[in-house]
């Protein structure tokens, strides 16, 4: 099997939270460059892997070559995990593995429009296809931009970001967003953190509808493992690992909370999974090798044999 061309993060502590048996069946709800995909094979597994983009397909398709039948690729979202296994006959399997975010491939690729360190076109669009970043903020309001940019972004003067979007319209660039993002909040040249980092993130998420793929996909996962079968979840921003440690809490029976993205639910339903592990994030060591670590955090948990809620 070829290497890997980026490097998975939290790669063994999410190894030894599915506790991979030869001969199980797993999923890889995020496949990107592959890499938890090719470690989960190495311990002998069939893995199942999911991905929206299709330039990650296109370009996994070496390893399902080599993978010698034990790998099935599907160009779908995480979401749509049970409906497709189902359709391969894999109904119920071992554990999942779900890595939330954008990946290092398409953070990586200017022509992809999801990161200001480049230029690129404004596009941020995982599936390649519908809205994309340019289409949105040329045309939404300056009230929805600033929702948006508040909501997903945690930007404190997001009216004011979003009122400087506005008034240099048409952007088409991802160095033209990140100046006028930077010209609002007054960025200088020694700032720590580029403040363009969280409108960026915002138009991101809202685009590829990430929360509501996360809620989605959890619940999927919860219906596709088998009793004993482990859910392994990393996240890097504190909006994702809300919902994740909600999902988890609720469903090991502590007390329900109704959101935005969940509704409340009934007390009586019983926990599907066991009280989860404690968080895990990156050690110093990984975090110098892989910088794209250091805001990781994994959240695991283990199926029970109770009915998945509804």
């Amino acid at each position: 099997m070829t290497a890997a061309p980026h490097i998975p993060v939290l790669l063994d502590e999410v190894l030894a939270a599915l506790a991979i048996a030869p001969g199980e069946a797993h999923v890889d709800a995020t496949f990107g460059a592959g890499g938890y995909t090719r470690a989960i094979l190495g311990q002998g597994a069939r893995v199942f892997a999911f991905d929206r983009d299709p330039d990650a397909i296109a370009e996994g398709q070496p390893l399902v070559d080599s993978a010698d039948g034990a790998l099935t690729l599907i160009a779908a979202p995480f979401s749509a995990m049970e409906a497709e296994l189902d359709t391969r006959d894999a109904a119920q399997v071992d554990g999942v593995v779900m890595d939330i975010g954008v990946s290092s491939m398409q953070l990586d690729r200017a022509e992809r429009g999801f990161s200001f360190q480049a230029d690129g076109p404004l596009d941020m669009r995982m599936s390649q296809e519908g809205e994309s970043a340019a289409d949105f903020l040329n045309g939404a309001d300056e009230a929805a931009i600033a929702d948006v940019i508040y909501q997903y972004g945690d930007e404190p003067k997001s009216r004011r970001v979003a009122r400087a979007i506005v008034a240099a319209r048409p952007l088409t660039r991802t160095s033209e967003l990140a100046t006028v993002v930077r010209k609002a909040l007054g960025h200088k040249p020694h700032d720590k953190k580029d403040p363009a980092t969280r409108t960026f993130q915002a138009i991101r998420i809202h685009l590829n509808r990430e929360l509501d793929e996360l809620v989605d996909g959890l619940a999927a996962a919860e219906r596709v493992l088998k009793p004993g079968g482990r859910l392994a979840v990393v996240t890097f921003h504190s909006l994702e690992d809300r919902v994740v440690k909600r999902f988890f809490r609720e469903r090991s029976g502590g007390t329900p909370a109704g959101s935005r993205h969940r509704p409340a639910v009934a007390a009586a339903d019983a926990p599907t999974f066991e009280t989860p592990a404690r968080a895990v994030r990156a050690g110093d060591d990984e975090t110098a090798r892989n910088p794209r670590a250091r805001s990781a955090t994994l959240r695991v948990a283990r199926r029970t044999a109770a009915a998945a809620w509804a």
